[in-house]
């Protein structure tokens, strides 16, 4: 069998690629070396020479570039020559705009007109320049009236650039889940244009998860006191480089329990922090914790007299308490409220009225404290929505809640404090905006609504409703003969009988 010739071909004679063009300059080639493979073609690193047509076709386009920016640029002088109004001259257009004057960078006026905010509040206008000045400060203002930007506005504009997976620069304690999540929404809705990172911690989510978005790190954190003592003792939130401490609501964590924690918190946060408090009322308690915890606190007051909003109607009705739920009822019927919040006392009493409510309306939910936190979520992205006409609540969203339909206030069960009575009646008048609120007292409860009347500094107006009426109007007595009545002898009363005498003894059964 014949053996089959190896193929030789001269490089010579088969075409290359990589020959070297005319107009380029011939380079000696080294011969390849034994055992290497073909050589590596290098042609599309070179450049290549441009041909003359290439050439002119570009200057020729150059050119007529260059003269059509020469007649923009003279058509744009004789415009302003004929204006007569140079560019440079002109003032800034924010300089006089309400946020303009309070000294804001150009990065947060656009995020301020993002949001649609006009006009600062009176409590934004007292506080931001004094927050961006360094001072603690003590705002108490009544709700409604935009607190968490007061706060959040000069800590966004004193952030630093931080690295990633840097420890937070910020914290703000809040009471409960739902405002931890309004309150994140409304920083990162500020912190438009800023490479700041919000995260929102609270109990009843994965706390896994929340680790995570701490290591991937977060310029402000936002969360209750209890879930921050949890991320503090798994070393998941370190607070060494916190330089600003916000306490939302203290008047609330301090009602129900969370002092021992805020305190633990504040002694892990580094002494040179700036720490701002803001409230609605600020009771001795918080006073007390003010002193011990803040650098020679400044008070700003920016509610008056009338802790209740001039906007809000309120009302009330004398109600037997087997009555109250026909009377809501009728009131519902009656009223046809854009969205409504019914307040209870219980978590129990609160899903029984839900269930019978829903017998007759529709689009009618529920929040409290027992629920699930996915649930209340649920609901309250549901409620944002429009979607529940009426929310039958506990006193959990009862601070901070910010919901801009909600047109009537009910409070089912009269507020165990009277400062809760104001944050309730405070989720319906926001910013201004008209809200009816209804308060249904029984016959023994008559101390409590003149204790709340005290508390605001005003009357609550007396409402009807027929058929529902504690009272009804007193009926006209006999008319009695004085003379029959006074010749009419008495009849002598039963002796009572005296202590110490024997009678009957009863065994109790066991």
């Amino acid at each position: 069998m014949a053996k089959r010739k190896p193929r030789s071909e001269p490089k010579s004679d088969r075409p290359s690629d990589s020959a070297p063009d005319e107009t380029s300059q011939s380079r000696p080639q080294s011969p390849p070396e034994k055992g290497s493979g073909p050589p590596k073609r290098r042609r599309s690193r070179r450049r290549r020479k441009p041909k003359p047509e290439t050439i002119a076709a570009e200057t020729a386009a150059e050119t007529t570039d260059d003269l059509a920016v020469d007649a923009a640029v003279e058509t744009d002088a004789d415009a302003a020559v004929e204006t007569a109004e140079p560019t440079s001259a002109e003032p800034s257009p924010r300089a006089d705009t309400p946020f303009g004057k309070l000294g804001l960078s150009e990065v947060m006026l656009d995020a301020l007109q993002a949001a649609d905010y006009l006009e600062p509040t009176p409590i934004q206008a007292g506080l931001i320049p004094r927050a961006l000045e360094g001072t603690d400060l003590m705002g108490q203002a009544r709700t409604g009236t935009g607190k968490t930007a007061a706060f959040a506005i000069p800590i966004l504009e004193m952030l630093q650039r931080s690295r990633k997976g840097g420890h937070p620069q910020a914290l703000a304690l809040v009471p409960t889940r739902e405002l931890a999540v309004q309150v994140r929404d409304e920083w990162a809705k500020l912190a438009l244009g800023r490479k700041a990172h919000v995260v929102a911690v609270y109990g009843g989510k994965p706390i896994r998860r929340q680790i995570e978005q701490l290591k991937r790190g977060a310029e402000v954190v936002v969360g209750t006191p209890g879930r921050v003592m949890d991320l503090m003792d798994r070393a998941a939130l370190m607070l060494g480089e916190i330089r600003f401490m916000v306490l939302d609501e203290a008047d609330r964590m301090l009602d129900i329990g969370f002092r021992p924690d805020i305190e633990k918190i504040l002694r892990r946060c580094p002494q040179s922090r700036q720490t701002l408090l803001l409230s609605a009322t600020i009771p001795p308690p918080v006073m007390r914790l003010a002193k011990r915890y803040m650098r020679d606190p400044e008070m700003l007051d920016f509610s008056p007299q009338d802790l209740s909003v001039e906007t809000i109607e309120q009302f009330y009705f004398t109600v037997d308490a087997e009555k109250k739920y026909d009377l809501l009822v009728e009131l519902l019927k009656r009223e046809n409220p854009t969205q409504a919040i019914v307040f209870c006392r219980t978590k129990r009493g609160t899903d029984k009225l839900q269930r019978r409510l829903s017998r007759r309306f529709e689009s009618v939910d529920t929040i409290h404290g027992d629920l699930a936190q996915s649930a209340r979520d649920r609901v309250m992205r549901q409620f944002r929505e429009g979607k529940a006409q009426i929310l039958v609540a506990t006193d959990v969203v009862g601070r901070g809640i910010d919901v801009t339909r909600i047109s009537h206030i009910i409070n089912y069960d009269v507020p165990q404090f009277c400062d809760d009575y104001v944050h309730r009646v405070g989720r319906t008048g926001r910013m201004g905006r008209e809200g009816v609120a209804f308060t249904f007292v029984t016959p023994e409860e008559g101390n409590e609504l003149t204790r709340i009347e005290m508390r605001i500094n005003r009357l609550l107006h007396r409402d009807e409703i027929p058929g529902c009426v504690a009272f009804g109007k007193p009926q006209a007595t006999e008319e009695i003969d004085l003379e029959e009545a006074v010749a009419k002898p008495l009849e002598t009363p039963k002796p009572k009988p005296v202590f110490g005498t024997r009678s009957r003894r009863h065994r109790r059964a066991l």
